[in-house]
């Protein structure tokens, strides 16, 4: 898949691309690249749609957002402008996974099927958040809030650690490889860590995005690992119940984080039946 360009919402997006249809926007996460749907983007090729995979914004080759902002308006309106730009129409479908699930619940009722997995919806994330157990698993989030963050994640370790914990037992190698070329340099590293300081307000929303509802308006297929190291699977019990008529709510045995990554073939299944045939 060779990397294209497309400018939207004020930024030089870099994504990846395969296949003729009706959109399939996948987004990724942290610490991740669009390179994470090498397994999802050539089904959904095959199933008859254009998989189109963006770096997220100040993720390399994307451009570091010259407005600095990193909340989740901002990934909202940087996936409604994407969906635009890229000739997404009432056909058009979306998969997010980690921080990509963030702007599919708040854009779900724009495209005809969504997908969210590993971060569930925040009225059933945040209270399980402050329970104890998830506080432990969550120290990068208060680190990174922190003066401390860049040089953190650029000890040798850091990152091959995390990714571990996360997934046990999952070789992150070539993952991580793509990882450093796209966060590599300290602009983009600071705007990796950035999502996390404008999630919990060390850096003030810009203004510049008007907040979009935290309740989607279309159903949504959530899945996630019953070994998530990063998020508890507990935390993903209640998420159907924060979700609208419709929906539908899944946990992959033996998976980890990187679910998609992880058990690729059941994955790829579930999504698939629920995106259904490309309209």
């Amino acid at each position: 898949m060779e990397i294209r360009t497309v400018h939207a919402n004020g930024v030089e997006f870099a994504y990846l691309a395969v296949g003729e249809g009706p959109l399939a926007l996948c987004l990724h996460g942290f610490p991740d690249t669009a390179h994470t749907w090498r397994h999802l983007m050539p089904a959904l090729a095959e199933r008859g749609y254009r998989a189109v995979a963006p770096f997220m914004r100040g993720y390399a080759p994307t451009e570091v957002p010259a407005d600095g902002a990193y909340e989740g308006a901002a990934l909202t309106a940087d996936v409604i402008a994407l969906h635009e730009e890229l000739g997404g129409d009432g056909s058009a479908v979306v998969v997010g996974h980690d921080w990509g699930a963030f702007p599919v619940y708040a854009t779900a009722g724009r495209f005809r099927r969504a997908v969210a997995m590993a971060v569930p919806p925040a009225s059933a994330l945040f209270p399980g958040f402050l329970e104890y157990d998830q506080l432990k698993r969550s120290f990068y989030v208060f680190l990174f809030q922190t003066g401390l963050a860049e040089a953190a994640v650029a000890n040798p370790g850091f990152l091959e650690k995390l990714w571990a914990d996360w997934s046990p037992g999952y070789d992150a190698g070539q993952d991580l490889e793509f990882v450093r070329r796209s966060i590599g340099e300290p602009a983009n590293l600071a705007a990796a860590i950035g999502y996390y300081r404008a999630m919990l307000g060390t850096t003030p929303p810009s203004g510049r995005y008007p907040e979009p509802s935290p309740t989607p308006t279309g159903p949504v297929l959530y899945l996630h690992g019953a070994r998530d190291g990063c998020l508890g699977p507990e935390l993903a019990k209640g998420a159907l119940d924060h979700l609208p008529e419709g929906s539908r709510a899944e946990q992959v045995a033996g998976a980890g984080h990187f679910l998609h990554l992880e058990r690729p073939d059941e994955v790829n299944h579930l999504i698939l039946d629920w995106l259904g045939p490309a309209a």
